[in-house]
């Protein structure tokens, strides 16, 4: 085959030099038919190899067959019903080229993004374990937020991918945003919307928002790609060369990196997102004036060891509400107890599993308690023990019994008498 070098030469000679093609051939010592070719060719040679028999070329029509039937049947099922058997990655390879004629091609069109439009929200896992305290380390969720206009990013770390955490994550970054757009974009996650309906807490919360939320077709994932692709970028640049002692740690870092992530160059922007901020702002939808139900709630009645369970862990409250119904309300970093209006305890939430959180004046008020009612106990038992009158136990005299079963005693010697 002619080289790139030979075909570039002839050109020149020929076009630039006006050299005779029979020149040409003698000075570069090839054929005259490679020169007439390289001068009639409109660009440079390419080498193509020579195409090579597969043994899938034989089974082909019987797969198109099938897939003219199913044009989702699976490439196992497939090689069993042809009879297959040879290596089933070749096989695969040649049913994912043909399979497209036959199941469709359903290209998504580019979307153009209006300010204030939505915004994608999407949980994120960073692999480094984070301490949670009591010698335990887990992975936890962060919750994503991009606005999709202005490209716009915030983020926050969570306890959990519980409903309410969930939502109190979401009114965090928008809450921090200061409007919220006209849609939120989820996938389907358990809490929002596993079963392809939108769950009464995610739509609660929507309402009180003015928003509405909308949840991503099954096995879409550029429905909300934006957001997807910006977990890619946390982990090639922030996540790097990082250690984070707790969750509140991890937070800090992340808001002190994220005004640089919002001032970086976005090339399908052809800006920054925090200088088309604004139009995003100035088209979303004003905040309302009281929050909405976040967090996770429950309402129980104070055992007498004056604890409550929450996210598998338990919390210790003042004792004096023993027997009474409790408020409990579990924020993102508080866990606030609420009898009668008033607050009865108030705990940095522990985002680890299984442990104890006590207030040492609670253990200090209920061994006070305790006191008291041992005193008050005996006082009761000895006021009840004076208050009871005092009576004369008669005694029967044993000779009676003695008379009674006929048996007699001598006197003098204590024996029995026949």
């Amino acid at each position: 085959m002619m080289s790139m070098e030979d075909w570039a030469e002839i050109r020149r000679l020929h076009r630039a030099e006006g050299v005779p093609i029979k020149a040409i051939a003698r000075r570069l010592g090839i054929a005259r038919n490679t020169v007439r070719a390289a001068l009639a060719s409109d660009g440079p040679p390419k080498y193509q190899r020579a195409g090579k028999q597969s043994l899938v070329d034989a089974a082909e029509p019987e797969v198109r067959k099938l897939l003219v039937v199913d044009a989702k049947m699976p490439a196992t099922v497939i090689a069993e019903r042809i009879g297959w058997e040879h290596s089933l990655t070749i096989l695969k390879d040649r049913i994912r080229q043909i399979r497209p004629e036959y199941a469709g091609v359903d290209p998504a069109d580019r979307i153009v993004r209006e300010p204030g439009e939505s915004a994608q929200m999407d949980l994120w896992f960073p692999e480094p374990r984070i301490p949670v305290g009591f010698g335990q380390a887990g992975m936890l969720p962060v919750l994503v937020m991009t606005l999709t206009f202005s490209k716009f990013l915030s983020a926050v770390m969570i306890p959990s991918r519980q409903a309410g955490d969930l939502l109190a994550g979401m009114w965090q970054l928008i809450s921090q945003v200061g409007a919220v757009s006209k849609t939120l974009v989820w996938d389907r996650e358990s809490a929002i919307g596993g079963k392809g309906v939108v769950t009464q807490a995610a739509a609660a919360f929507a309402g009180t928002l003015a928003t509405r939320v909308v949840l991503a077709p099954p096995r879409d994932p550029e429905f909300k790609g934006m957001t997807e692709r910006n977990n890619g970028y946390f982990e090639t640049s922030f996540l790097p060369g990082r250690q984070f002692a707790s969750p509140a740690d991890f937070n800090m870092q992340l808001t002190e990196w994220l005004p640089r992530a919002n001032g970086r160059m976005v090339r399908s922007l052809g800006g920054r997102p925090v200088d088309a901020l604004e139009r995003d702002l100035t088209a979303m939808t004003s905040l309302p004036p009281h929050p909405p139900a976040t967090g996770l709630q429950t309402r129980v009645r104070l055992g007498r060891d004056y604890y409550v369970r929450l996210d598998g862990n338990d919390y210790s409250v003042d004792p004096r509400v023993i027997g009474r119904l409790v408020d409990v309300t579990a924020t993102l970093t508080r866990v606030i107890v609420i009898c009668e209006g008033q607050v009865v305890a108030d705990h940095e939430r522990c985002w680890a599993n299984h442990t104890v959180v006590t207030e040492p004046g609670h253990v200090e008020t209920a061994r006070g308690l305790r006191a008291r009612f041992s005193a008050a106990k005996r006082d009761r038992e000895r006021a009840a023990s004076l208050a009871r009158p005092t009576e004369r136990v008669m005694f029967r005299d044993t000779a009676s019994y003695d008379a009674l079963f006929g048996v007699n005693f001598d006197p003098a010697t204590g024996e029995v008498i026949d």
